[in-house]
């Protein structure tokens, strides 16, 4: 098993163990986070209804410079928080989707906090 595959199935199983403790529900929806190498993408998810409330990236968000740093996750952080208080969301659980808590996904999360989000 090459470096890259044992990277992959590592977070594999972390992201199921998470999974298992983090439903959202329709009063307090999943917020979840997916990290590439050029980009970051957030949902909003109501995992009952099985629906995307909101969702960000810096693909389709202004004034996010595309790559990968901390200064784009926090603008793709503000932006989700501020469409889902428009959606009426204002409690959700996080959910880091098996990525460590440090860098991006913490910047991400912070700016979330900051703009109105509480989790």
């Amino acid at each position: 098993m090459d470096k890259y595959t044992k990277k992959v199935a590592a977070r594999s199983r972390r992201k199921k163990g998470i999974r298992k403790r983090i439903q959202g529900t329709p009063d307090r929806p999943r917020l979840t986070v997916f990290r590439s190498l050029k980009h970051i993408y957030v949902q909003v998810i109501d995992d009952y209804a099985g629906r995307t409330l909101v969702s960000a990236s810096t693909r389709d968000v202004d004034g996010a410079a595309p790559g990968g740093n901390s200064t784009a996750a926090a603008t793709v952080g503000k932006a989700v928080a501020e469409r889902a208080m428009k959606a009426g969301v204002q409690k959700v659980v996080f959910d880091r989707n098996g990525f460590r808590f440090h860098g991006r996904i913490k910047a991400l999360a912070d700016a979330a906090r900051t703009a109105g989000l509480q989790f």
